[in-house]
């Protein structure tokens, strides 16, 4: 996925400004696609210097609210269906969890408690969002849901293995 496409995606719904997308983000994008508000608003002038969104309306201070084209909207369609996602698996966590026996014991353990609680953290925000996305009949709240409940279960996962191999080390 690219923050392109998530963009793209999220115009799809109806135009939003920079700042109302950082805000989609936040509380639907957080936990499947990340940015910054310097990436996202680098990322809205090169979809519309591509065509793919315009500015469809502006207000005071600079403020402007942008609107996918029909270009972007194919190009958001195509990438859909058409683009195969990619399955990357690297986890610079799970390379180091394979050379802990590199360091003391104690140490190993402390390291895997650590990312027991990383995804209990991540589990709370995304509990935080939970109601929010569940109120809605929106496109994005319907299927957020869906995305929801895999990072719900991913980091839940996460969280009980980590507990585990931190059990497993003598």
């Amino acid at each position: 996925m690219s923050l392109r496409h998530a963009v793209l995606g999220l115009l799809s719904e109806g135009p939003a400004s920079g700042y109302d997308l950082m805000k989609m983000f936040d509380v639907s994008l957080a936990n499947v696609w990340p940015a910054t508000q310097s990436q996202l608003y680098a990322e809205l002038g090169k979809l519309a210097d591509a065509g793919l969104v315009s500015v469809a309306a502006e207000g005071p201070r600079g403020r402007k609210e942008y609107a996918i084209t029909e270009e972007g909207l194919a190009e958001l369609r195509h990438w859909i269906t058409d683009v195969e996602p990619v399955r990357t698996m690297r986890s610079d966590m799970l390379l180091r969890v394979f050379f802990l026996a590199q360091v003391d014991p104690q140490q190993a353990k402390v390291y895997l408690r650590r990312q027991s609680e990383i995804a209990g953290k991540s589990l709370e925000q995304m509990e935080g969002i939970k109601d929010f996305v569940e109120s809605g009949q929106d496109n994005l709240s319907v299927f957020g849901r869906l995305a929801l409940e895999y990072g719900l279960r991913v980091a839940t996962t996460q969280r009980q293995w980590a507990e585990w191999a931190e059990e497993q080390i003598r």
